[in-house]
């Protein structure tokens, strides 16, 4: 579609549109890592957004569908990291296996998360509440410990990956 032409469509009917529609939404990427009965899991997410400074809360959102889904929604801790330009292989990796983060450079956290070495922002977070909101569950997370440092981060837009920089 180019730039001039708008579309209008009905998005309970129209799935693709809507999902086309949302992907004009550049979004931060994140991990999410969690440990869980077969070791430390993690999942993509961009589904991320603050919520309060006070008290500290963030959110995000995994898909009821995705079969890691079962491993965040009973889970009681999680770490969200935002994922730095040069950490798309991290992302990749992922994307292809739940268990990936154990080949990816990681410490562990106070409370025994693991933590991606070089992400831009990391939030660590016990699980404040959870809310129902469709095909996806809005996770809310108390933070309880922030790292973060400068760098360019790896953005999603329209389907594709790539770097913001700043000017």
């Amino acid at each position: 579609m180019d730039a001039g032409t708008i579309a209008t469509f009905d998005p309970s009917t129209d799935s693709d549109s809507f999902r086309g529609a949302l992907g004009t939404f550049v979004t931060g990427v994140t991990v999410v890592t969690t440990d869980s009965s077969e070791g430390p899991v993690a999942i993509v997410a961009n589904s991320f957004a603050s919520v309060s400074l006070d008290p500290p809360l963030v959110l995000w959102s995994p898909a009821k569908s995705s079969k890691r889904f079962e491993h965040f929604a009973g889970s009681r801790r999680f770490a969200v990291h935002v994922l730095a330009a040069d950490q798309r292989d991290i992302c990749a990796a992922i994307i292809k296996s739940k268990t990936a983060i154990k080949d990816v450079p990681t410490h562990l956290s106070h409370c025994g998360m693991p933590i991606i070495e070089g992400a831009l922002a990391t939030f660590e977070c016990n699980l404040e509440a959870s809310h129902d909101a469709g095909d996806h569950v809005i996770v809310v997370g108390r933070v309880t410990k922030a790292h973060h440092r400068g760098g360019d981060p790896l953005v999603f837009h329209a389907g594709n990956y790539g770097e913001f920089t700043a000017t």
